[in-house]
């Protein structure tokens, strides 16, 4: 089965946030003395928020994303995309300490991941079995014959055979490859303020020599985490959407009856 993550690393080396801050209005001094009713006093005048990003160049902020996404804990993403020319979609939670739990999509296939006690399980749906059986050049009568052995059933792999599936739901393999394509980040510019799920956040956009556009969505308020990136105008484009920062992920291992473990079927 071929599962490229890789567009999905890709969207996260791009993400940028920068520290946000809140400003609150101070109340009125009334000097200890009570209000008089025929005369209502006027009401404070808000207090605009400080700019976060006040003097920081667009890459500036990028830099900070980074920082700050791989200082995160856990995370859970939703996304679709493509790449090697498939259709794909994501919806995972994960933390640093290896937990995983959510749903991937092939073409129109779907399948149930989840990662517990270092070792990943997977339910696919009958088309996904039929597409993954394809895919590693399997025939039509076999891609069935998968799907009707796995019917129901999590399928067991160590991180070792899951090989790059695994990578998905490694949360610390993830952020670490923020670093290592420095130039995706290099040349951005400030766009206007967006809104993401009700959450104020800055754009940063670049357009790169290849013809692709990236935009990134930056939190304006409280932690600096990424809220969404989009890339368009490529071969993978895509859009990840980032929420629930360093909230516990909680997964437990399926029953053992509805477990499959691959290493023991016979050929």
């Amino acid at each position: 089965m071929t599962v490229n993550p890789k567009l999905w690393a890709v969207a996260l080396v791009c993400a940028a946030t920068a520290v946000g801050v809140t400003g609150c209005g101070k109340k009125a001094d009334d000097g200890g003395a009570k209000a008089d009713k025929s005369t209502p006093s006027a009401a404070p005048t808000p207090t605009k928020p400080a700019d976060p990003f006040a003097g920081l160049t667009a890459d500036e902020i990028a830099d900070k994303a980074v920082k700050a996404t791989e200082g995160a804990t856990s995370l859970h993403m939703v996304g679709n995309g493509k790449a090697d020319g498939q259709s794909m979609t994501i919806d995972l939670a994960l933390d640093s300490k290896g937990a995983c739990t959510g749903k991937i999509g092939i073409k129109e296939a779907t399948a149930d991941l989840l990662r517990a006690d270092g070792i990943m399980y997977m339910k696919g749906d009958e088309k996904f079995w039929q597409v993954s059986a394809g895919e590693e050049g399997a025939s039509a009568e076999e891609g069935k014959a998968m799907a009707e052995l796995f019917k129901g059933r999590w399928m067991k792999m160590t991180d070792k055979n899951a090989g790059e599936l695994a990578d998905l739901c490694d949360l610390d393999k993830m952020v670490k490859e923020m670093d290592k394509d420095r130039a995706d980040r290099k040349g951005m510019t400030k766009g206007a303020d967006a809104d993401v799920n009700g959450q104020p956040a800055v754009t940063l956009t670049k357009k790169k020599s290849n013809g692709e556009t990236l935009t990134m969505y930056v939190a304006k308020e409280g932690e600096p985490y990424v809220l969404k990136t989009v890339e368009v105008g490529g071969d993978e484009p895509g859009t990840l959407v980032f929420s629930d920062f360093n909230k516990p992920v909680t997964v437990t291992a399926p029953p053992a009856d509805q477990v499959m473990d691959p290493d023991k079927l016979g050929g």
